[in-house]
């Protein structure tokens, strides 16, 4: 019994999409979010139009939204961490300048 082309698709957005996340490629990963509906929407058609199990489709489903889910979550924190890092940076330079400042106009 062959797997429906409809649920391969879904099933190589799924493999994709743990790559992307395990290399944390974050390029890749808003790609193929792009690909998320164009993918889910012939697996809905066909599962209304009665050529699809519900149960495969309801497993790959679940299994694509944990993946979506992860990839949101690592995204949030990667921002964060960017975030944290370039507000470090910024207090560094105003300590920094703070001391320039000072040493500058240090009476003589």
């Amino acid at each position: 019994m062959s797997v429906p082309e409809q649920l391969e698709a879904v099933d190589t957005l799924v493999e994709d999409l743990k790559t992307a996340l395990a290399e944390k490629n974050w390029e890749e990963l808003s790609r193929l979010n792009e690909r998320v509906k164009p993918t889910i929407e012939p697996v809905m058609a066909a599962l209304e139009a009665g050529e699809l199990s519900p149960e495969p489709v309801r497993e790959r489903l679940a299994t694509l939204q944990t993946y979506c889910d992860r990839a949101n979550i690592s995204a949030n924190e990667a921002k964060a961490e960017a975030q944290k890092a370039l507000k470090e940076i910024n207090q560094n330079r105003s300590a920094a300048k703070a001391y320039q400042n000072v040493s500058l106009n240090r009476p003589k």
